[in-house]
């Protein structure tokens, strides 16, 4: 007995113009096979009206110019200390410029941090720990006051 073979479906659309698609114009483009990419703003845009909405649109807005500050704890600042130990003598000074100081973790003995901003409880243990939270933007803005105050002089 031998056996039937079948014939794989495209076989019938060769030498036929539209594949099965009804007229050529419904095969053109990437509309035909669902898009191109990850795109989700059409038929596969459901998902996220239905599931997650927050995440379509913007809210509120950003000042133009505005840069948000990276963070680092108390902890990593007390292994980047010590680390700073072994390699060189400049002592217990750390600056960070661009971010912002966190209280998690233990502050190390008599160092001295510049940083961009700081937490409130990281100041409080900074200096309770006998260091100093020494903020490296507060100059600018004295500069900035004095040059306003010159110029209405």
């Amino acid at each position: 007995m031998m056996v039937v073979r079948k014939e794989k479906r495209n076989r019938k659309y060769l030498g036929s113009r539209r594949w099965g698609v009804g007229n050529i114009k419904n095969a053109r483009g990437a509309g035909d096979r669902g898009g191109v990419g990850q795109g989700k703003r059409k038929h596969r845009f459901t998902y996220f009206t239905a599931k997650a909405p927050e995440l379509i649109g913007k809210r509120g807005f950003t000042p133009f110019g505005y840069k948000k500050l990276n963070e680092i704890t108390l902890s990593e600042i007390g292994r980047k200390l010590a680390v700073q130990k072994g390699s060189s003598n400049s002592g217990n000074v750390l600056e960070l410029r661009g971010y912002k100081v966190l209280s998690n973790g233990a502050a190390s003995a008599g160092a001295t941090i510049k940083a961009s901003a700081f937490s409130k409880k990281a100041i409080e243990k900074i200096e309770g720990a006998g260091g100093k939270a020494v903020l490296l933007e507060a100059k600018t803005e004295q500069k900035k006051a004095e040059a306003i105050a010159e110029k209405s002089e």
